[in-house]
């Protein structure tokens, strides 16, 4: 594992634009845009289950996560690491991540859908950090 400093926390903080790259069956990158938090030198993605990017790291858990300061593009952080994949019991991170993304209130959307929608967090876990803000 490997630990994050305080540039790279503050960029991962900030509410800032990151983009999630795994591996296809085949080879093959697959890159979504995610919303992101952080759980010590973790970084937690919200997902429904059944997505690409969660068959995926069920499959094969290395990932590679970008993130860019929204206010100064230039700093940014790309996380590479490995990724586990747990049921997001009663979708907190998802809402969590929506108010942290969208305001107050915005994560009612999460608790407002069927049972059936399983959403899943994925604990991306650095085991190496580059980028302007890595030093």
């Amino acid at each position: 594992m490997t630990v994050l400093n305080d540039a790279v926390r503050a960029i991962i903080d900030g509410v800032n634009p990151a983009v999630l790259a795994t591996l296809n069956p085949d080879g093959s990158p697959q890159t979504s845009v995610v919303w992101i938090g952080r759980d010590g030198d973790d970084v937690l993605i919200s997902t429904a289950a059944g997505r690409r990017k969660d068959k995926n790291l069920r499959r094969d858990p290395r990932a590679s996560l970008s993130v860019y300061d929204k206010n100064d593009p230039q700093q940014y952080v790309e996380i590479r690491g490995t990724a586990t994949v747990t049921e997001d019991t009663g979708r907190r991170l998802a809402v969590a991540l929506a108010e942290t993304y969208e305001g107050p209130g915005a994560g009612q959307e999460y608790l407002d859908l069927p049972p059936e929608v399983v959403r899943v967090v994925v604990r991306l876990t650095p085991r190496r950090v580059l980028g302007t803000a890595a030093g």
